[in-house]
């Protein structure tokens, strides 16, 4: 369990950095006194702590100096000259955790003082709501205490699991940009209600809970996805019409491409 006396600094405090910061807070892993943000845009940083009691700076080496575990919550676009920044700040003692989309661990380790603890992770923006799932993979430094730790933070705001560094651009590809997949399924569902004469609000809402309900049921009960669809479609019931139609639509294919694809893009953004 992570020290609640440890400081964990934010290098950015967007929606996912604030999400996180919140899901810390409610799962008491620190005080809020204990938590740091650094930021640009001072508005922001200062409705956070009036939220949530931390300490803010529009300083990266206030946070970065002043904490234990150091989260880089920022985009992967301006990483290069945070790290930059950030050499003066960063000592052994540190660990670092990064969640920038499709940059590898050698490029914090290279830039960054020899022997830097690191842990890359892909949360998803399901972290606002506390349903995040998220791939953690450490660096060659990292400590099984500090694969621990990361696991404790990420798991506060949804499920964390650790995979080797070789599949984190699949990571992100499933569940870092999966939430805007199921989206579009969410309305699609919904539009086919409306069109069958129900009105807007309530099909999305139960198309929204069915989602939810289907997912909770396979990950409560461990069954197969294909079991469970087997409980429910009846011998020329209502619902194997519909499997049916989704098959000749060739959502399966859709879906594994919309995974592959944005798996290949993740890469791309890795090697800039």
């Amino acid at each position: 369990m992570v020290d609640q006396n440890r400081k964990i600094g934010f290098i950015g405090a967007g929606k996912m950095g604030s999400a996180l910061m919140q899901g810390i807070i409610k799962a008491e892993i620190v005080k809020p006194e204990n938590l740091g943000a650094a930021d640009v845009y001072e508005p922001f940083l200062n409705d956070l702590k009036a939220k949530l009691g931390i300490n803010i700076s529009t300083d990266n080496s206030v946070i970065a100096s002043a904490s234990d575990i150091l989260i880089l919550a920022v985009k992967p676009q301006t990483l290069g000259s945070v790290l930059e920044n950030l050499k003066a700040d960063i000592t052994s003692d540190k660990l670092i955790i990064s969640i920038a989309a499709g940059v590898p661990l050698s490029t914090y380790e290279n830039a960054l003082p020899a022997g830097t603890r690191v842990i890359r992770v892909m949360p998803n923006i399901a972290a606002t709501v506390s349903e995040a799932a998220s791939g953690i993979a450490p660096g060659k430094n990292a400590t099984p205490e500090d694969v621990k730790t990361a696991l404790e933070i990420f798991s506060a705001v949804g499920t964390a699991v650790q995979v080797s560094e070789s599949i984190m651009d699949a990571v992100t590809g499933l569940s870092g940009s999966g939430p805007a997949f199921i989206f579009p399924v969410i309305e699609a569902m919904a539009d086919g209600a409306v069109l069958e004469g129900m009105d807007r609000k309530s099909a999305l809402t139960l198309s929204a809970q069915t989602v939810l309900g289907a997912a909770k049921m396979m990950l409560e009960t461990g069954l197969h996805p294909g079991e469970l669809k087997d409980m429910v479609t009846s011998p020329a019931g209502t619902t194997i019409q519909g499997v049916h139609a989704l098959e000749e639509a060739g959502v399966r294919a859709a879906f594994m491409n919309a995974v592959i694809r944005a798996t290949e893009r993740s890469r791309e953004l890795g090697k800039k």
